[in-house]
């Protein structure tokens, strides 16, 4: 996944703007205009690094004179105490763009960090790490760029890519077999349709009428195993729904091919790294 520059520098402007209006009441009224100083960026936890190239950019924009330079590369995993840059520059830009490029980094680090985990647990089973749409307004693409490079999967990334038909959609036209007769004749051939399943009977009926993924949703172990039995590759099976770092190992297990977590993205906590000042 390649995030568009045009979307990063709106992102950043947007992230700048909202931090500093019109000065930085602090910095411009105590620092020199002309003084210039050193500073890096430290890991305070193990995980996978994220974020460089627009943690970067954050200073650069302020003032394209900054030098910055990361000492570990994208997708990297790095250690407690690990310097991650230098920075070497004005003062003044440095300490004005340090929050917005440390909120952005440590955000993204989360993510890739916890991702990874979940990729790791589930290792030498055939089942994928998903996201969800469950992503914060404009953030969507860096947070979903993270997932990838922790070595997860994208799931939809939004609602044009994909009809999903979930709970709700179910039940506010009748029933599986009607939504998905209703939705092709309408649809494109490109257009792939996925349902949610509640019960085993409910995923018998999706296997009926040829849909393209089953979603098991707040399924038990037992239930998700039987669902697999009963699609066995006629489509893909993907759970969902209050998956843990503690039993994701168990849910791939089941023999699902997906796993989709809200959790990646809308409550990871963010990666802890601070900038210090000097060399």
């Amino acid at each position: 996944m390649t995030l568009l520059p045009f979307y990063v520098e709106d992102l950043i402007k947007t992230a700048l703007s909202e931090d500093i209006n019109y000065i930085d009441s602090t910095t411009d009224l105590l620092i020199p205009e002309n003084s210039y100083s050193s500073a890096y960026f430290m890991s305070k936890a193990d995980g996978v690094l994220c974020g460089v190239e627009i943690a970067a950019k954050v200073f650069t924009m302020l003032d394209p004179e900054i030098d910055v330079k990361f000492l570990i590369n994208e997708g990297a995993e790095i250690s407690r105490g690990q310097k991650i840059a230098t920075l070497n520059g004005k003062t003044r830009p440095m300490l004005k763009a340090e929050r917005t490029a440390l909120n952005i980094l440590q955000h993204m680090s989360g993510i890739a960090t916890y991702t990874k985990k979940c990729v790791d647990a589930v290792a030498g089973t055939k089942a994928s790490i998903t996201d969800t749409r469950k992503t914060l307004p404009g953030l969507r693409p860096i947070q979903k760029y993270a997932v990838t490079v922790g070595g997860g999967r994208n799931h939809r990334y939004n609602l044009t890519d994909a009809a999903m038909l979930k709970d709700n959609h179910i039940d506010a036209y009748g029933s599986i077999t009607g939504a998905v007769n209703a939705l092709r004749q309408k649809a494109g051939h490109m257009l792939q349709i996925e349902v949610e399943a509640r019960t085993l009977d409910d995923v018998k009926e999706a296997l009926a009428c040829g849909v393209n993924v089953i979603m098991l949703d707040n399924m038990s172990l037992d239930e998700m195993k039987a669902a697999c039995e009963l699609i066995n590759g006629k489509a893909k099976a993907e759970a969902s729904g209050n998956v843990t770092l503690e039993n994701i190992r168990a849910v791939a297990e089941t023999g699902v091919d997906i796993i989709s977590l809200g959790a990646l993205t809308h409550s990871v906590t963010a990666f802890d790294i601070s900038m210090k000042w000097g060399n």
